[in-house]
């Protein structure tokens, strides 16, 4: 996973999951642990965008 974000950048890749499909594996809350852990290294903005701001830009969602 950081190689992806390291060669095509935050602003690019952003985390996602399958759910409710696979709440037969994991929690929801564990992905979303898993995803919080891995990205703890990255800066405020990195993980703006990983979490929120690319996909909010790829699906074109305002906050209206």
């Amino acid at each position: 996973m950081s190689y992806c974000i390291e060669q095509l950048g935050p602003d690019r890749c952003m985390f996602e999951s399958n759910f409710p499909v696979d709440k037969v594996s994991f929690s929801h809350h564990v992905l979303f642990n898993a995803f919080k852990r891995f990205s703890k290294n990255y800066s405020v903005s990195d993980r703006s965008a990983l979490f929120h701001d690319t996909a909010a830009r790829a699906y074109q969602i305002s906050e209206a």
